[in-house]
């Protein structure tokens, strides 16, 4: 396990992360941050690590900009996880009004800029998780749409970790492998929320990586 004794894990994301984090489930949330702690407590008892959960319901890379000093900079982590860009793809594809033409290089650019400040300004090690879609649908209709408009952005990340050589969780393969054998279903009621099942699988993947 990498993390050591005595420091700081940050999770910073949209409502994924945030999973009631500032309200009934202060404040870890009830998501893959709390179970991510659980995992830590059950197979290192004897490690203190901080952990903060700094999710936004509904944020995009430009909501993380906004705070990316305060939530972020301010409180010097030892490790970063930074999971978003799903709340970016389906204000592009609603339209949603100043997301008119907005672009994957808009994401990636942004998404950039936060990791360039990150490396500036602190020296924590960093952990990129891509966006995903839990669907078995990667084709028809609005689910196989989403799909696609979403794969770029994943692609984005994955060259971002690289850029950076940051950690790199690639969720999406992860509920894939899963989808060959449950229905999406078993890890979510729609394809973007998990639930319990599908924070765990997250939880384990950043638990695995953190172990190697």
């Amino acid at each position: 396990m990498v993390l050591k004794d005595r420091q700081k894990i940050l999770f910073i994301g949209d409502s994924i992360t945030d999973c009631g984090r500032r309200g009934e489930f202060a404040p870890l949330g009830n998501g893959y941050v709390k179970l991510f702690r659980d995992l830590l407590i059950a197979n290192y008892p004897e490690r203190k690590i901080e952990i903060v959960n700094k999710g936004i319901s509904g944020n995009t890379v430009l909501d993380l900009k906004d705070r990316w000093e305060d939530d972020v900079i301010y409180y010097k982590p030892d490790w970063l996880s930074i999971l978003i860009g799903i709340n970016d793809v389906h204000r592009v594809i609603r339209k949603v009004d100043g997301w008119e033409n907005f672009t994957v290089k808009n994401f990636t650019d942004c998404y950039d800029c936060l990791l360039r400040e990150t490396k500036e300004k602190l020296s924590c090690r960093i952990i990129l998780i891509e966006p995903f879609y839990i669907s078995v649908n990667k084709r028809k209709g609005l689910r196989g749409f989403v799909s696609k408009e979403l794969t770029p952005y994943r692609k984005a990340v994955v060259d971002l970790s690289r850029k950076y050589n940051t950690l790199l969780v690639k969720l999406q393969d992860i509920f894939d492998r899963q989808l060959k054998y449950r229905d999406s279903e078993t890890f979510c009621p729609e394809p973007v929320h998990p639930n319990q099942t599908g924070h765990l699988l997250i939880a384990n993947a950043i638990f695995n990586i953190l172990k190697k």
